[in-house]
């Protein structure tokens, strides 16, 4: 086993850069805490069970395909509920945790941040801390958060640039 997988919670970060549009238009994409499924690729549900829209508190009921669930089998849905526990409009972050879910995770922290950059474009950060998973390795799930991050940021960028066109 190697260090990463025995670690008692594993932390990771990934990034993606953003060329295409600004920071001021990829933020309200992911405080649109609600209804993040526009966006990311393999939520097939995303609503509100609790708060408001955005802000702290708010929570979030979400049904995944990128993690396998604990109740045994493919006709049961990978879901979880997730809330807002930290909202920074100014520095343009946010942190949520995991609050209930069927994927494995007993404790979870995730923070999105977006780094206003130059003309070259800017930086969205996505960084967590969860317990290891059972029957998933550190590398894999840092493959899939920048799998998920970069799918995300292309499908907001892409529908950016069609709606100023």
């Amino acid at each position: 086993m190697d260090e990463k997988s025995s670690m008692a919670k594993w932390e990771g970060k990934v990034s993606s850069t953003l060329t295409k549009a600004n920071a001021n238009q990829i933020w309200p994409l992911f405080i649109d805490f609600f209804n993040f499924h526009k966006w990311f690729p393999t939520l097939s549900t995303c609503y509100s069970v609790h708060g408001t829209n955005g802000e702290v508190g708010g929570t979030r009921y979400c049904v995944t395909s990128s993690l396998p669930n604990e109740d045994g089998g493919p006709d049961h849905v990978s879901w979880s509920k997730e809330r807002l526990v930290a909202v920074d409009h100014e520095n343009m972050l946010m942190s949520y945790e995991m609050v209930d879910c069927n994927i494995g995770f007993k404790s979870y922290l995730s923070t999105i941040k977006i780094v206003p950059g130059d003309a070259e474009g800017f930086v969205v950060e996505w960084s967590y801390v969860v317990n290891p998973i059972d029957g998933l390795t550190y590398d894999v799930l840092l493959e899939k958060y920048q799998i998920g991050l970069d799918q995300t940021t292309k499908k907001m960028e892409d529908a950016l640039v069609q709606s100023n066109v």
